[in-house]
């Protein structure tokens, strides 16, 4: 029997879950209806359900769903085939997610800007398609922890479950082609709408850069540092005055309330952001200059190597972000293991 952490828990996980399969179910449906606004209806639902699904992963994965740790994995397991990430491991992802928490780093194996910069073709199409808003380099990033099994020698035991995933995966995807070729493409949009939320939600909530440590025995410089984490750790909330807009994302914007109690539900961060850090609406970056982030520099935050955005750390990072003129992190997503 699950057992919640709280009683509160219980509702407020339990409504999102449900919500999560609701609009899964339904927005799946809906892709195959002869009415084109029923069509675009699911596949709004269709990539909410997977956006929610990927901030309850992330709960799962700091435990904060279920007493017992196991139900938690469990849990965390099926929402990776409801993100669409079943060919990497729950482990894997909350591994590298805790070390992002204890080293106060973006730990990584796969150096992407080294693997752009050697292949310029591949870079020029990566960024014609970022142009178009298109998220390529994540599209990449997931392709490569897809291929993590075969590409990582820590790994290599998971090749058989990575491959049986992946047949399992793209089997399903091709039910829907066989069906429904709008339908398979109104699924492929719906899934990297989720993708481009997830980004744009991670892309301003560090100034860390990329350590090529996640299998080494490389330290982090700022590890266990918490003073330092939470200069380094920004909020960008959709919505200051009103709570409601956050739950879109599960109060993800509140990134300083959960690097500080990391074990904290998602529920309770707008009252732990307020606790810790008071009312001042400066302490957080407005959706506004988010947007403007976003759009400006969609293809310079690539390799960070436009002459535009400001190069700046720490406080003047916040301030600099809240007058949209930093270019933030792209394609960090705890969905990539790599």
């Amino acid at each position: 029997m699950f057992k919640f952490h709280d009683q509160s828990g219980a509702l407020y996980h339990s409504g999102a879950m449900a919500y999560i399969f609701i609009t899964h179910v339904l927005g799946l449906a809906g892709l195959f209806h002869d009415h084109l606004l029923v069509n675009l209806v699911a596949m709004l639902c269709l990539a909410h359900s997977m956006i929610i699904a990927g901030y309850m992963l992330h709960e799962c994965g700091h435990n904060t769903v279920f007493r017992d740790n196991r139900d938690n994995a469990r849990l965390g397991t099926l929402l990776t085939w409801i993100c669409g990430v079943p060919y990497t491991t729950y482990e894997d992802i909350r591994y590298k997610h805790f070390r992002h928490h204890v080293d106060n780093d973006d730990v990584m194996w796969f150096d992407y800007e080294k693997y752009l910069i050697d292949r310029p073709g591949l870079l020029r199409l990566v960024k014609f398609l970022e142009w178009f808003y298109i998220p390529a380099h994540d599209l990449l990033m997931h392709a490569v922890t897809a291929a993590s099994a075969f590409l990582i020698p820590q790994r290599s035991g998971q090749r058989r479950r990575t491959t049986v995933n992946i047949l399992i995966r793209l089997g399903m995807f091709m039910t829907i082609c066989f069906f429904s070729l709008k339908a398979a493409v109104l699924y492929m949009i719906a899934y990297i709408m989720m993708m481009t939320v997830l980004r744009f939600m991670d892309s301003l909530q560090h100034d860390y850069p990329y350590r090529l440590n996640l299998y080494t025995d490389e330290v982090s410089p700022h590890k266990g540092d918490l003073a330092w984490e939470q200069v380094h750790t920004f909020s960008p909330v959709i919505s200051w005055r009103y709570e409601w807009p956050n739950w879109l994302v599960l109060n993800f914007g509140y990134h300083n309330a959960h690097h500080a109690k990391p074990t904290t539900p998602w529920f309770r961060l707008p009252a732990l952001h307020r606790q810790l850090f008071g009312d001042d609406p400066g302490r957080v970056i407005p959706l506004t200059s988010q947007l403007k982030m976003f759009h400006r520099y969609r293809v310079d935050r690539i390799l960070h190597d436009g002459n535009e955005a400001l190069d700046v750390e720490g406080e003047e990072f916040l301030q600099a972000a809240r007058q949209a003129q930093v270019d933030g992190g792209n394609a960090a997503s705890f969905l990539t293991t790599v």
